[in-house]
């Protein structure tokens, strides 16, 4: 299982009946292929950048999903046949700013709810600083390659400069 977000703008001129038809139709497909809806953010009526197909405006939703490749190819197929959609893209989120995001949700109702139990608490907390840790991690693995890069150029420079002498 992988984590996406699927971005669809709907036509303004699509009823409300059948902007919940796409919504569930997508929600439909994710469950029967063993995926999960996470969340549906609806962003509401939003003008568009340029005109689309003659309209103005689109309704804006993204829904975070959680599914397998194949049942992304299926939901391309059947948005793209859809004339209600007026735009789509499915995007493929990174797996550690996934896990860092989950982690800080977790504390976070963690310390709206006391009555969760204090090894809850605990264990998000741990989930929030590994997620750090491993994008410090990360972070440090890409400054040793910088430094490497920049040690590689000194001596081109050296070269170059005992050439013009």
């Amino acid at each position: 299982m992988r984590d996406y977000e699927l971005g669809i703008v709907v036509s303004p001129e699509a009823s409300e009946e059948q902007t919940k038809a796409i919504l569930d139709r997508v929600s439909q497909m994710v469950q029967t292929n063993g995926g999960q809806v996470v969340k549906v953010h609806p962003w509401g009526r939003r003008r568009l950048a340029y005109p689309i197909e003659r309209h103005r405006d689109g309704l804006y939703f993204f829904l975070d999903l959680s599914l397998t490749p194949q049942t992304v190819l299926e939901i391309d197929r059947n948005l793209k046949v859809t004339e209600a959609v007026i735009r789509f893209l499915m995007v493929k989120l990174d797996p550690r700013a996934v896990a860092m995001q989950r982690a800080r949700e977790a504390q976070a109702a963690a310390t709206l709810h006391p009555e969760v139990p204090v090894e809850a608490k605990a264990e998000a907390a741990e989930q929030v600083e590994e997620a750090e840790a491993s994008d410090v991690e990360a972070l440090g693995e890409a400054d040793e390659v910088d430094e490497v890069d920049e040690s590689d150029d000194a001596p081109e420079a050296d070269e170059e400069a005992e050439g013009e002498a």
